[in-house]
């Protein structure tokens, strides 16, 4: 495709056989470029976007797209109906993991050796429930350390709500504070009671805990990125941008 690119590739050092990608917001056959079919945009013309991003990226198949529900499933990639899951990991070379988002935490997850690729959607919710660490440990990987997963994984937060924008109720700070204390460094208080969250750092000390140490991104926000990103929070009414992986 010549001119603007409508897609972001994530700066990781990934093995070869890794693809990756972040649609954008620009680009689309109408309303931009949303691929969400659950917010009220014409049917037709988010399944021509589908099509354009399959085309522009050269993907092996029709993405595994999945139902999010805030949760912590996570589910093996595959040409199958729609599942209900917030993510999603395959070792089958041509399998396309994806997930939407408009602020929430798009997490992109490569073995160092190539073989498995996962894709993880995490608000808050499925952060504090877990869904990073039940993706990984789904994977499979063989060793596991006292603390959590042992795998060579690489690991890059796609773009979400930022620091300075994401603002939470006591109620989400007590109960991620319940999980571990560690999770104090990511809340900072606001005049008015409430809290800003940092949700890649919300994600990193996750990760630390569970022994992943080489992570890369995390550094967007996508409600001030008015040109690049759909918000939620934002503007309410929006599209979602997908974040894909796949290994050749």
């Amino acid at each position: 495709m010549s001119g603007v690119k409508h897609w972001l590739t994530p700066d990781w050092p990934a093995p070869a056989n890794v693809c990756a990608a972040t649609t954008l917001r620009s680009g689309g056959a109408y309303t931009n470029l949303n691929l969400a079919l659950h917010v009220g945009d014409d049917a037709k013309q988010v399944k021509k976007n589908r099509q354009l991003i399959k085309k522009w990226l050269n993907l092996p198949g029709e993405p595994f797209w999945l139902d999010q529900v805030h949760g912590n499933r996570a589910v093996q990639a595959a040409n199958a109906l729609l599942q209900q899951a917030d993510a999603s990991y395959t070792a089958q070379s041509g399998v396309v993991c994806a997930v939407m988002t408009a602020d929430c935490l798009p997490l992109l997850v490569c073995t160092a050796d190539g073989r498995q690729v996962a894709a993880i959607h995490a608000g808050w919710r499925g952060l504090l429930a877990g869904v990073i660490g039940n993706t990984l440990a789904a994977m499979k990987i063989p060793l596991f350390k006292k603390v959590g997963i042992d795998g060579d994984f690489l690991v890059w937060l796609g773009p979400a709500i930022g620091p300075e924008r994401f603002e939470v109720g006591v109620e989400v700070r007590t109960a991620f504070l319940e999980k571990s204390a560690a999770f104090s460094l990511a809340f900072k208080p606001q005049s008015n009671g409430q809290w800003l969250a940092d949700i890649y750092q919300l994600a990193r000390i996750e990760l630390a805990m569970l022994g992943i140490d080489k992570i890369y991104g995390g550094n967007f926000c996508t409600v001030t990125d008015y040109e690049r990103f759909y918000s939620y929070r934002r503007d309410k009414e929006t599209g979602r941008m997908a974040t894909l992986i796949w290994r050749t």
